[in-house]
């Protein structure tokens, strides 16, 4: 069960109490949201892969598995949960408030709740969230597979569709992000964000490919993906273009957003070596500068 995101918004209240649960679920329909609700952590984690919720609202004290690992399950899902999860929970010292955000949290409000304060912060949260779901779904129309990561803990901290899908469809345990924190892939994106763009590096298995894109303003890591599943793109860009192997790579970073410099540092190459390499790659696309060869590259790619 999924909905249309330009329709009726739709949050999950996880909550073991049946009073909690029926207030905070009128209030919520009175607001315009629609609330489907889950009386423990196993039924939150069934229910969200198939609804799709916009907001989790998820009490913290459960029993079974409580909040704090039921948020953590479900920012470990295969392709990510990318709801903002606001705790509800009676507990309110600062630890738990810590432990609250570090398990995947957004927001914390204390009970007894307060509704107009719920309201007002949930309303903040998916404004923030659907705003972060455009520019996730324009970077799907420009055919990019784009996915952020804690790089202390491993985290997946949101991907876009296309990205979800390629995550969710891995084989490899080190790429999946229920994993991501005692794998490979944690170790990789440590080392990306303790250097420099031009010594950055790319990681891959059979299925998969990531390449490294910088940092983003809250300094999480941020990765693109790419399928292995035939011809790497490289060797597409030079089939397609009439390009020498070494032409293709240097084009395949100008898509990534490399500078010359960077290019230079990744491929082993002197900064007149890497211009000599574009003037051909111009010469040969019939084009004039970078921004035009990048945006005809990124349309053999749309849909890859």
């Amino acid at each position: 069960m999924t909905h249309d995101p330009e329709s009726r918004r739709v949050a999950l209240v996880v909550d073991d109490d049946p009073n909690s649960l029926m207030m905070v679920s009128e209030a919520l329909e009175t607001a315009g949201i629609s609330a489907m609700v889950a009386r423990d952590g196993e039924a939150a984690l069934r229910l969200a892969p198939r609804l799709a919720p916009d907001v989790i609202l998820l009490d913290a004290v459960m029993p079974g598995i409580d909040g704090f690992e039921t948020c953590r399950r479900l920012k470990a899902q295969p392709g990510g949960c990318a709801a903002p999860v606001i705790f509800m929970t009676g507990l309110s010292a600062s630890e738990h408030l810590v432990e609250g955000l570090a398990a995947g949290g957004v927001d914390y409000v204390t009970k007894p709740l307060n509704i107009e304060e719920l309201l007002a912060r949930l309303s903040v949260h998916l404004l923030t969230a659907q705003r972060l779901a455009s520019a996730q779904r324009a970077l799907d129309t420009q055919g990019r597979s784009v996915a952020a990561y804690d790089a202390e803990g491993g985290a997946l901290i949101w991907s876009s569709p296309q990205a979800r899908a390629l995550l969710a469809a891995a084989p490899v345990p080190w790429l999946g992000p229920e994993l991501a924190a005692r794998g490979e892939l944690l170790g990789w994106l440590r080392a990306q964000s303790l250097r420099p763009l031009s010594q950055a590096s790319r990681l891959a298995s059979e299925a998969l490919e990531v390449s490294y894109l910088g940092k983003g303003a809250a300094g999480e890591v941020l990765i693109a993906l790419h399928s292995r599943r035939g011809p790497a793109r490289e060797q597409i860009l030079s089939e397609r273009f009439g390009l020498t192997e070494r032409e293709g790579e240097v084009l395949f970073w100008v898509t990534q957003g490399k500078t010359n410099a960077d290019i230079g540092g990744i491929l082993g190459l002197s900064g007149r070596t890497v211009n000599k390499h574009l003037e051909q790659i111009f010469q040969k696309m019939g084009v004039d500068n970078r921004t035009s060869a990048a945006v005809m590259a990124d349309r053999v790619f749309h849909g890859i």
